[in-house]
């Protein structure tokens, strides 16, 4: 019964059955071809956006990385200027105490010791001719010249007749006695000055200098180099 049914089909639509199933067919396939064009564009799109987050990832590194290198150099000159000052705050450390060390010396806090000058001052041989005795006489202001062109020439210590002199050492003449410091000293008077005895002496026997200007005023002037001059420190009572 039913091979008569489908055999009495008529013609057209037969053909109409064939182009229906012939449509189907090509629907059927390309929704099957666009599923899997789908399916492989969203894997390929999965890859790209991991590759993006890892080059995302690669360039932040790089940055935290310069980042980081300008921070060391930064840091490393700080350091190189901390050292630097720290170089020159030792080099300022020793000069102030080489300078407090010399403050001491000229206070007469500390014993002194080393090579320097012995130059002894003596009245001249008085000329019965001339009016004034004084003019042959060694005063305080012949003392003073002395020490302060040895304080110049850089002496570390001074004493006078074995009175060592400190930052408030007072002289004074009274007649042909100097009075240093409350002691009493007779003539000849001898002036040791502990330092480079070179410089010293060059600067005491510079042309128109102390020992010219005393003889010219009748002292009597000797100079001596010494090997060792030690001058003990001030006692408390004495400063």
């Amino acid at each position: 019964m039913k091979k008569r049914r489908l055999l009495n089909v008529p013609f057209r639509g037969r053909i109409l059955i064939s182009l229906v199933s012939l449509v189907l067919g090509f629907i059927l396939a390309y929704s099957y071809s666009l599923a899997s064009a789908d399916k492989e564009t969203g894997g390929n799109s999965d890859y790209s956006l991991e590759l993006e987050k890892y080059r995302e990832k690669l360039i932040d590194q790089k940055e935290m990385n310069k980042e980081l290198t300008e921070e060391i150099n930064t840091k490393q000159q700080e350091i190189r200027e901390y050292e630097k000052s720290f170089v020159e705050s030792e080099e300022s450390v020793e000069e102030l105490v080489k300078e407090a060390e010399m403050l001491r010396l000229l206070m007469g806090d500390m014993q002194s010791q080393g090579k320097g000058l012995s130059i002894s001052l003596q009245d001249g041989e008085y000329n019965p001719s001339q009016e004034n005795p004084n003019d042959y006489i060694v005063h305080e202001s012949h003392i003073f010249k002395v020490i302060n062109e040895l304080k110049i020439s850089g002496a570390e210590a001074i004493s006078i007749n074995g009175q060592r002199l400190h930052a408030q050492s007072y002289i004074s003449c009274t007649g042909p006695v100097i009075t240093v410091d409350g002691r009493a000293f007779p003539a000849p008077f001898v002036i040791e000055v502990v330092g480079d005895p070179k410089v010293l002496l060059a600067s005491v026997n510079l042309g128109g200098g102390v020992v010219d200007q005393l003889t010219s005023d009748n002292i009597v002037v000797t100079v001596e180099e010494k090997s060792k001059i030690v001058m003990p420190a001030l006692r408390g009572d004495q400063n």
